[in-house]
């Protein structure tokens, strides 16, 4: 794994840090390939219950690394496409990923780095945070963050969010619901221990199951979406974390 991405587990949680803070964390090709596998690392790790993806310095990421793609200018069609859908291929992983994916934001998350942080499945930021898609600004089009900016906020707002520019503090990404959680400066850290702590908590098995039946609906029919449902219920029976909770409700209730 490349030293720009640095990974660690512990407790049930594995740790996934941008680690380009000289370059407030830029994606190049190195580093999404570097995610990609540390998704994979932890996805096949039976004690990760939780993943964090977080950046190292003052900001979480400002996008991809724009001396990478100036580049590309002069490189085929061809390359362009692979170097574009390997970023795609990054934001599809995380939504396939078995376990809860949490974005930590300290600082800026723009661009491709507004995509990464919020196609995460929970994303809890400073108050100080900063969010937006400055791609228009340099002629360019945030095509494939655009995907999941559509699932999370209303249709008016991501049409202008993506056609201004417009950069907007964690508060305001919270109340489009751009994002789940917003702390203060000085009781950030704490907080995020204790959220994800709880996180970590749940029964794993429940936790997987809901990701994937959650985003499996995408695009469903109602009654395809409540057969889904049906399938996961009777799954989520057979498991060892429902019998003993089962167990445990009875003796306490």
């Amino acid at each position: 794994m490349t030293n720009k991405i640095l990974y660690s587990s512990g407790s049930g949680i594995a740790t996934i840090t941008l680690n380009r803070p000289g370059k407030r964390n830029a994606l190049d090709s190195e580093m999404v390939d570097g995610v990609q596998q540390a998704l994979s690392r932890s996805a096949s790790d039976a004690g990760v219950r939780v993943v964090v993806i977080t950046g190292a310095g003052q900001d979480f990421c400002a996008g991809a690394d724009l001396a990478a793609l100036q580049q590309l200018q002069d490189a085929g069609p061809m390359e362009n496409l692979g170097d574009a859908r390997r970023l795609a291929d990054l934001f599809l992983e995380m939504r396939r990923h078995p376990r809860p994916i949490v974005a930590i934001i300290r600082g800026r998350a723009l661009a491709g780095g507004c995509g990464l942080a919020t196609s995460a499945d929970i994303v809890l930021a400073v108050e100080s945070a900063e969010f937006g898609y400055p791609e228009i600004n340099i002629g360019f089009v945030p095509a494939m963050v655009m995907a999941i900016l559509r699932r999370s906020v209303a249709e008016r707002r991501a049409f202008e969010l993506l056609t201004t520019g417009e950069r907007i503090p964690a508060p305001k990404a919270l109340e489009i619901g751009l994002i789940n959680r917003v702390y203060a400066d000085n009781v950030f850290e704490a907080e995020v221990e204790r959220y994800v702590t709880q996180l970590v908590a749940r029964p794993a098995s429940a936790l997987t199951l809901t990701k994937s039946l959650m985003y499996q609906m995408d695009g469903l029919t109602f009654e395809a979406a409540l057969s889904a449902g049906v399938q996961a219920n009777v799954l989520a029976r057979l498991t060892d974390d429902y019998r003993r909770g089962i167990e445990q409700f009875l003796k306490t209730s």
